[in-house]
């Protein structure tokens, strides 16, 4: 008699439960019976609930992660290093600003230009002497080196400043474009070209040196193991 009182309750039991650990998100009603005639039927609230805690506890285990102290990593790689090369990769995106993508014109303006030469790659104003002829006209003048004037006729045409150089003898007449929407629109996007270049140079100095801190996690773990091995030995020695 008291198997079938307890029978009749456990529904009701149930029920209570299922109000008290529903979340307010869950709308849907639950169409099944909470007890099936010779199984244990549970709510898909009490499921669903379950099966949220469980994988929230697998989520927090896998994204537990060790923290490295910044003493340790300084013995694998010098931050200052680090910093010091990142800094070099803005200074000298700033000095290809200023030399390629600037509006006013100078001599100097041509001194990066390198001439590649049998004898190897030099800098133009060591090749030849170059002056300004007027605001509109840089003269280069290759006596000096005149088997070079081809290379470096060559080298003015193939830079990025958008340069058409004339040859007359050891002479280089080097027009200087007007500043047109169509000009302003490609050094723009020679500006991007060149950021996006350094930004390439900079993951290459973030990935060398995250590699090598990844090398003293690799250390730990390969530790961690041996340390679990001596601790499983000691105990099958103590314990028996």
């Amino acid at each position: 008699m008291a198997l079938n009182h307890l029978s009749l309750l456990r529904p009701l039991l149930c029920q209570s439960l299922v109000r008290q650990v529903r979340s307010p998100l869950v709308t849907s009603r639950v169409s099944a019976p909470l007890l099936c005639p010779g199984n244990t039927c549970y709510p898909a609230a009490c499921t669903r609930l379950y099966a949220t805690k469980k994988a929230k506890a697998k989520a927090k285990g896998q994204s537990a992660k060790v923290n490295i102290n910044s003493a340790l990593v300084e013995d694998v790689i010098s931050l200052d290093e680090v910093k010091e090369d990142m800094t070099a990769i803005l200074n000298a995106l700033k000095d290809d600003f200023t030399r390629n993508l600037g509006f006013r014109t100078s001599p100097g303006a041509l001194d990066h230009i390198v001439v590649p030469t049998q004898d190897g790659k030099f800098p133009l104003n060591q090749l030849g002497q170059i002056s300004m002829k007027s605001p509109q006209l840089i003269m280069v003048n290759m006596s000096s080196f005149p088997e070079a004037t081809a290379a470096a006729t060559r080298a003015l045409r193939e830079s990025s400043m958008n340069l058409n150089p004339e040859v007359d003898g050891t002479i280089i007449r080097v027009p200087i474009p007007r500043v047109t929407r169509e000009h302003r629109e490609n050094l723009a996007k020679l500006a991007k070209e060149f950021s996006n270049k350094a930004k390439d140079s900079l993951r290459r100095v973030r990935s060398n040196s995250v590699a090598k801190v990844k090398k003293i996690q690799q250390m730990a773990d390969n530790i961690t193991v041996d340390i679990d091995k001596l601790l499983a030995a000691k105990a099958k020695e103590l314990l028996g």
